[in-house]
């Protein structure tokens, strides 16, 4: 089965009170899973894939698959791709009733349900709302697909996108960016979360540690980036800093070969040691929940196999 994998950090949330009582609830049910079942919660399981394309495109749905991980690992998470919503949010209700703990529901809708969903009216992509002069607009923009993703019973959108699109022959972020504009980038990026975590929904500040300036694509290669560490903190890292700073609850490692962060050949930053603990950790001090991006992706799968990323991503 393809899988995403999440690593637990801190559950954000607006009141002292409340975390404390969160944390305790997280604490006692935590004791009660064994060492299999802990190791499952770091875990988020696709429901569907698509393979080909044009008229051999093809999508396969894994309900019975996720089901079987639910009842026999309980699963930590749930990723929704495609399909319509009513049908998903009725699953999501299936597999939250069967779970032994509540499952986090994620789903990878930048510009809304109708990136995925079938029947839900697509909204606009980034790079269209970075030509928008008025960011109370981007606001009630997050706030429109944060009320989408509560309707479906989805905890988490990963979004949004903070890369800075920086480079003409980028293949796979370009328009899903707000701009080449690192101050645009931020703001807009601050506003759509605000947006969507002001009416609950957790918004994912990605892909860390920024994954505009590359012409490969990392579903299909591992990209390289060869700029010094001083350049990646005057622009890739800046929208990370700003969001980091406002709150956001959780951020996506990419798939990106960083000699400035990681001389270790191959390596991907969503497995690096010093990308994650060094400088999202412990540098930059952010406690929310980190994500990878998806692990069968041959930017990460190509030097580690399937089982090794999931192990080294850990």
């Amino acid at each position: 089965m393809n899988k995403l994998f999440l690593v637990i950090g801190l559950v954000f949330t607006t009141q002292a009170f409340s975390q404390v009582a969160a944390d305790k609830w997280v604490d006692s049910v935590f004791q009660t899973l064994d060492k299999d079942e802990k190791i499952a919660q770091l875990m988020v399981v696709r429901m569907s894939a698509v393979s080909g394309t044009g008229a051999n495109r093809k999508v396969t749905f894994y309900e019975k698959e996720v089901e079987d991980a639910v009842k026999k690992y309980n699963v930590g998470g749930i990723c929704l791709f495609q399909g319509g919503p009513l049908k998903q949010a009725a699953l999501i209700n299936q597999y939250q009733r069967m779970a032994k703990t509540p499952i986090l529901i994620a789903i990878d809708g930048e510009n809304g349900l109708g990136m995925r969903f079938d029947s839900v009216a697509g909204l606009p992509r980034q790079m269209m709302l970075g030509a928008v002069q008025d960011p109370e607009l981007i606001y009630e923009y997050g706030k429109l697909v944060g009320e989408q993703c509560k309707r479906i019973g989805i905890h988490v959108n990963y979004a949004p996108v903070v890369d800075i699109n920086n480079n003409p022959a980028n293949p796979v972020i370009n328009d899903r960016s707000f701009g080449e504009d690192k101050y645009r980038v931020s703001e807009w990026a601050l506003q759509y979360m605000k947006g969507m975590q002001d009416v609950g929904v957790m918004a994912c500040a990605k892909h860390f540690p920024g994954h505009g300036d590359v012409s490969v694509d990392s579903h299909y290669d591992l990209p390289v980036i060869t700029k010094s560490r001083a350049e990646l903190d005057s622009l890739e890292l800046y929208p990370f800093r700003q969001l980091f700073s406002a709150g956001v609850g959780s951020v996506m490692v990419a798939h990106l070969s960083i000699p400035a962060i990681d001389t270790t050949s191959n390596r991907a930053t969503s497995i690096s040691y010093n990308n994650v603990t060094k400088l999202l950790r412990s540098e930059l001090k952010y406690e929310g929940l980190t994500f990878t991006d998806a692990l069968e992706m041959k930017g990460v799968t190509k030097y580690f196999p399937d089982g090794d990323a999931s192990v080294q991503s850990l």
